[in-house]
C-alpha cells in the first residue's frame, strides 16, 4: 500500500487537527473536510463540508484526490445535542465517508469509535465487565444514544467490509478520552488518584472507563498506522494507554472495582485493564505516553 495523500475529517478539532499535523511531519499531502471555517494551519487543502450529506462528502472527498481517509468529524460526547443528532453524527458520516470511500476506490478508512461502543460512562448502567483484561471481543451492551451510535457505527464498517466488491481496508478505534498534558496535570498529577479517591474522580476517568484514557500524542500515532496498515475488511482497535489512571497497583484496583470478573491473563504493575495484542499484531502500534512520566 502506497499513500501520499491523506484527509482528515474534522480537522479543526481536537484530534483532527493534532492528526494533521502529525501527518505533515511525516511528509503526507493533506486535506482538512470540516464544517465551518478552517482553524488549523497545517494541512494543504481545505474543504467545507457537511458530513451528513452524502453528496457533499463523496465530492469532498473526491476532491481531494485522498488515498486514504481518517475520519474525525463528528459529535464528541452527547451531552449537549439531541440524541437523533448523536447518533446521525456517527452513524451517518461514517456511512457516508466509508461509501465514498470504495466508490472511489481508496485504500483504507480510520472510524472514530470509542470505549462507549461497549457501554461505558454515558450510560444509565454500570458499564458489563465480562472478563479482564478486556478485548475486541468483549460484548458490546450499551444503551446511552453515543454508546448505541459507536456500535452501530462499527457494526456499518462491519458490514461494508465484508462486500465482496470492497478492497478497502477498515479501523474502528476505540478511545477513551484522549487528553493533552495539561487536562493530565488537571485530572491525574494534581488530583487525588488514590484507591481511596477513585469514586469520586472525573467518571471518563474512573471505573466506567475502566480506568482508562490515551495521550493525545499516542492517539495520532495510532490514527496514522491505521490508514497505513494492510488488512482484509473491517477491524476494531482498542486505542488505550498501557497503563491505567489510577496511583494505585492494578491488582488492588481490580479487587476493589472488579472483584467477580472473570481473569483471562494476569495484571501487574500498572497494567492498563485492556488487551493492546490486536493493535501491536495488526497496526505495529504500542502506547508510548504515561501521565506518570508527566512532570
Amino acid at each position: 500500500m502506497t499513500l501520499n495523500t491523506i484527509a482528515v475529517t474534522g480537522g479543526n478539532g481536537k484530534i483532527g487537527s493534532a492528526v494533521l499535523e502529525h501527518l505533515a511531519d511525516r511528509g503526507y499531502e493533506t486535506a482538512n473536510i470540516s464544517r465551518g471555517k478552517r482553524s488549523e494551519e497545517f494541512s494543504d487543502t481545505y474543504i467545507t463540508t457537511d458530513l451528513l450529506d452524502a453528496g457533499e462528502t463523496y465530492s469532498a472527498i473526491a476532491k481531494t484526490d485522498a488515498d486514504a481517509v481518517i475520519h474525525m468529524g463528528t459529535i464528541p460526547e452527547p451531552y449537549n445535542h439531541p440524541d437523533y443528532q448523536v447518533y446521525e453524527s456517527s452513524v451517518m458520516s461514517a456511512s457516508h465517508v466509508l461509501e465514498a470511500a470504495d466508490s472511489l476506490g481508496l485504500e483504507s478508512v480510520c472510524l472514530p469509535s470509542s470505549i462507549n461502543a461497549i457501554g461505558s460512562e454515558h450510560q444509565e448502567r454500570d458499564a458489563d465487565v465480562r472478563y479482564l483484561p478486556v478485548d475486541e471481543n468483549h460484548p458490546r451492551t450499551p444503551d446511552d444514544a453515543y454508546g448505541i451510535a459507536k456500535h452501530a457505527m462499527e457494526v456499518t464498517a462491519d458490514g461494508i467490509g465484508r462486500r465482496p466488491s470492497t478492497d478497502l481496508t477498515i479501523a474502528s478505534l476505540r478511545y477513551p478520552w484522549v487528553m493533552n498534558e495539561e487536562e493530565m496535570h488537571e485530572h491525574f498529577i494534581d488530583t487525588d488518584r488514590s484507591l481511596a479517591a477513585l469514586s469520586e474522580v472525573h467518571p471518563a476517568t474512573g471505573r466506567d472507563v475502566l480506568f482508562s484514557y490515551l495521550h493525545i500524542d499516542d492517539a495520532v500515532v495510532v490514527a496514522r498506522k491505521a490508514v497505513e496498515a494492510d488488512f482484509d475488511g473491517h477491524e476494531a482497535f482498542w486505542a488505550v494507554a498501557g497503563d491505567t489512571a489510577a496511583d494505585a497497583p492494578t491488582k488492588d484496583l481490580v479487587a476493589e472495582y472488579f472483584p467477580h470478573t472473570e481473569h483471562h491473563s494476569e495484571l501487574e504493575g500498572y497494567d492498563g485493564l485492556f488487551d493492546l495484542s490486536k493493535s501491536t499484531t495488526l497496526l505495529n502500534w504500542e502506547p508510548q505516553r504515561s501521565w506518570r512520566d508527566i512532570e
